[in-house]
């Protein structure tokens, strides 16, 4: 398995992330990673609860059936149609634990440097490093100095996700998380840049300058809106059941007129749960980008004039979440241009923000 970037004469043509939300997929006839096709398909809220302990696939069928359908639409629709079924997989970054180490030295040998690199994680790591697919890439070396970017994921939760494209009928070759597929997009000689890849239970911020990854935090929101969902709905409540369960009360002579406004009540306090859950959320995902903002101005002595934007809340949302929370002044885009899809592919009805790590994937 390789978590790192490679080049494309390696690496599949097809690519497919899975995400809280659903599964995307698309496929490249070349280095360039133009996108020939793309596809997305919504999965079922719960069916994917990515993190590090065995049981991210929670509705394995529907899962299953998701990447089944978008890996199917697009893998007939190249220039080499029916000459493969090997697929890069993204996976979420919750699922894996991206750290940049220092060491005075290292072996110059992978075999010989991959033990060293294992036995540092041991103290760094919430899950057993011996028990993890690890994986590494010098970004600097100088002497006396030797930083590297190391990637780590528990082998049941990567069997996991390996599974589920298998029984779609695919082959998955290389697995990378979501946000570094995203940075593999782009250009090294491009100037510094800050990257957001934010979604459903998620943010992580990375800055990279000239290829060399310099900052990489991932944040899981799910346990931070908790309690933020504790507080709209009183402890001694509980959320509504179906309008059914109100109409079963009616009929076993309760008074119509207080069931109801008991249901409407209690549509009300789920309402105003999932309002608390998607506040919380936003100023999570603000307030890590404020960390980043200042750690890219502390590191590289100057202001990010542009906020580059992955994942599924979008470049859009992402900026109004900002300004709402006084970040203003930060140019916000989509790290996917326009122009990195076929005309053909650009009328799918896929947001770009969803195509970052499969673009990224696919590209050298």
């Amino acid at each position: 398995m390789d978590f790192l970037p490679t080049t494309l004469g390696t690496r599949p043509r097809l690519a497919v992330e899975v995400r809280a939300e659903g599964v995307v997929a698309a496929r490249a006839e070349n280095a360039a990673a133009l996108l020939t096709a793309v596809t997305r398909v919504v999965v079922a809220e719960g069916a994917v609860l990515p993190g590090l302990k065995l049981g991210n696939i929670v509705d394995r069928a529907g899962v299953v059936a998701a990447v089944r359908s978008t890996l199917d639409d697009i893998a007939g629709k190249g220039s080499d149609r029916g000459a493969g079924r090997n697929v890069t997989v993204i996976v979420p970054d919750a699922a894996v634990r991206v750290l940049l180490l220092d060491f005075d030295q290292l072996p110059s040998k992978a075999a010989e440097a991959l033990p060293v690199v294992r036995f540092r994680l041991k103290k760094l790591l919430p899950f057993d490093a011996d028990a993890a697919s690890v994986s590494y890439q010098v970004m600097a070396s100088e002497r006396g100095a030797v930083r590297v970017m190391a990637v780590a994921m528990p082998k049941d939760v990567l069997a996991e996700y390996e599974d589920i494209v298998t029984a779609a009928g695919y082959l998955p070759g290389a697995v990378l998380p979501s946000t570094l597929a995203a940075l593999a997009g782009l250009d090294s000689t491009e100037a510094p840049a800050l990257v957001v890849n934010a979604g459903q239970g998620g943010v992580t911020t990375a800055i990279v300058r000239g290829g060399i990854l310099l900052l990489h935090r991932a944040l899981d929101l799910n346990a931070n809106t908790e309690d933020a969902v504790a507080v709209a709905v009183p402890m001694t409540g509980e959320l509504p059941g179906s309008a059914w369960d109100g109409q079963r009360q009616i009929e076993s002579g309760r008074d119509a007129e207080a069931t109801l406004a008991s249901v409407v009540e209690k549509a009300e306090m789920r309402e105003m749960a999932v309002a608390a859950k998607v506040q919380s959320t936003a100023n999570e995902v603000a307030q890590a980008v404020s960390v980043a903002v200042a750690y890219f101005e502390d590191s590289l002595q100057i202001a990010p004039e542009v906020l580059l934007a992955a994942g599924t809340i979008g470049a859009d949302r992402l900026a109004a979440i900002l300004e709402a929370n006084g970040l203003e002044g930060l140019q916000v885009q989509e790290i996917v241009e326009a122009g990195m899809l076929e005309a053909a592919a650009a009328t799918a009805s896929v947001p770009r923000g969803w195509l970052a790590g499969v673009r990224g994937a696919l590209k050298s």
